[in-house]
């Protein structure tokens, strides 16, 4: 896995593009995966060529100190409407543009495409895992001392750098106790999720405590629909031995909702 502490690059086999509505701004065979240092997820960088640069501008005000001390930043103009600071390139790698992709309030480009399959959020990293596994351990899910679910027929779902998630099968979740809202994410990985909160809320648990992918991005199949609780605020007993709480990249702001 690449050094988090350099700047590093490999390319990828993988056909690449980027649209602004109908306009293709990036289409191309030779991207290249660039792991930024202290960042945990790569983004993209392709050869000027296969990029729209007729689309691209000088920026009228570029950032400074980003990116590996990049210099060079563009502004990208699509029938008129105008993404700053959308482009870049990096010192170490001339003759490649960026694009800014995550990270942004309003994404650059509304749609990227791995081959003919749809990606979001951050190009998916070649050396993380993601293994949803049917199991036969014994689940249960514990808030505030109520059992929210119980299940053995659970999915657990390894993920690189995270705690094993527990995907429990919606007979064995009782929503009685939870509602839904309306917050949606998507994940590079497993595709969109919806949410749902305690319906009465619990001291030290926050909202969107709960998960569901109900049409998930085919390699994460086996989680269709099974819902996962937040590990860092639940108690959660796995074949009759409670687990720990871990601590994660989602311990602070689940302590802040």
């Amino acid at each position: 896995m690449p050094y988090d502490r350099t700047f590093n690059w490999e390319p990828s086999r993988r056909w690449v593009r980027g649209y602004k509505g109908a306009v293709a701004v990036v289409d191309s065979r030779a991207a290249v995966l660039v792991w930024e240092p202290g960042h945990p997820v790569p983004r993209y960088a392709f050869p000027e060529a296969d990029v729209r640069t007729d689309l691209l501008r000088p920026a009228e005000n570029p950032p400074a100190g980003t990116h590996e001390g990049a210099t060079r930043f563009f502004d990208l103009v699509v029938d008129g409407e105008v993404a700053y600071n959308a482009a870049f390139e990096y010192p170490d790698l001339p003759g490649y543009l960026s694009l800014e992709w995550f990270q942004r309030a309003e994404p650059v480009l509304d749609r990227w495409l791995e081959e003919e399959e749809e990606i979001f959020v951050h190009p998916r990293d070649p050396y993380k895992r993601v293994d949803p596994i049917p199991s036969s351990r014994h689940v249960r899910i514990e808030i505030g001392g109520q059992v929210v679910a119980d299940s053995r027929e659970p999915v657990l779902l390894y993920e690189t750098g995270l705690p094993t998630r527990y995907y429990i099968p919606p007979k064995d979740v009782n929503f009685d106790l939870l509602v839904p809202t309306d917050t949606h994410t998507r994940c590079p990985y497993k595709g969109q999720a919806s949410y749902w909160s305690l319906r009465e809320p619990v001291e030290g648990v926050p909202a969107d405590v709960a998960w569901a992918y109900p049409d998930p991005i085919p390699a994460a199949a086996a989680i269709k629909d099974h819902v996962a609780f937040y590990n860092e605020v639940v108690d959660i007993v796995v074949d009759g031995v409670k687990e720990e709480r871990p601590v994660t990249l989602f311990t602070t702001r689940l302590a802040e909702n």
